[in-house]
């Protein structure tokens, strides 16, 4: 009875065959973590050190960027990419082949700005972590503030950074999976198609599950041998 039971549940041949579709989200998914997370810490360090230096004007444009972005459900930055950005390029009259631009490149647009007022706070903390006396110790020697900033503070400052980065990134990968809302074929989006198909919604999405949950354990590791790696040349600096 119990196992009569168990197969209702589970139809586990169903779920195995789907595992091939399914995957095939999986460099789309990828793409866009790496993507979004290349250029979002890009903005996150530019937005950073724009705060840090008060930039007269850019600096209260950076303030208001980083509070909507972070007081806004990223599904709602996805569809104003979406929607918006054609609407834009319509009104600067670059409206060449706007149908024919594939979704992934507003979904980049979205995910990077997010996760690049996220990255923003994490690497703005980490560069006031690090003691002020280490940019007096480079002025000493002559160097220039873009000098000890690349050479002395940021190595220092990302040492500090790396578990929130990581964390970060963690929460990317899973925040791929809301891409699917803008028909973009992901883990999430090739598993509803599939689900739509035969209607076996629960089998599919614990597929779906366990991927993320496997590559998330990949990121894990990596993360923890980068932290490992960069405890041990600290430790050696000091």
């Amino acid at each position: 009875m119990e196992n009569n039971t168990m197969v209702e549940l589970f139809d586990i041949q169903y779920m195995l065959e789907s595992i091939p579709a399914i995957a095939r989200g999986i460099p789309v998914s990828l793409s866009i973590t790496l993507v979004a997370f290349i250029f979002g810490a890009a903005i996150g360090l530019a937005v950073a050190l724009l705060r840090i230096y008060r930039v007269v004007g850019l600096t209260q444009l950076v303030i208001l960027y980083v509070s909507f972005m972070r007081g806004t459900p990223l599904v709602v930055q996805i569809f104003l990419s979406y929607y918006g950005i054609p609407l834009l390029l319509r009104a600067l009259q670059i409206d060449s082949n706007i149908g024919q631009i594939p979704a992934i490149y507003f979904v980049y647009v979205a995910f990077s700005l997010n996760v690049g007022a996220y990255l923003s706070e994490t690497i703005r903390s980490a560069i006031l972590s690090v003691a002020p006396g280490q940019f007096e110790a480079a002025y000493s020697i002559g160097m220039t503030t873009r000098q000890a900033l690349c050479k002395i503070v940021l190595p220092q400052a990302a040492t500090v950074a790396l578990p929130n980065i990581g964390n970060q990134f963690i929460m990317l990968l899973k925040d791929t999976s809301l891409a699917f809302i803008a028909a973009v074929p992901e883990i999430m989006g090739q598993a509803k198609i599939i689900a739509g198909r035969t209607s076996q919604f629960f089998e599919v999405y614990v597929v779906a599950a366990l991927i993320y949950w496997s590559i998330c354990l990949i990121c894990e590791l990596i993360l923890s041998l980068l932290e490992r790696r960069s405890r041990k040349h600290t430790a050696k600096g000091a």
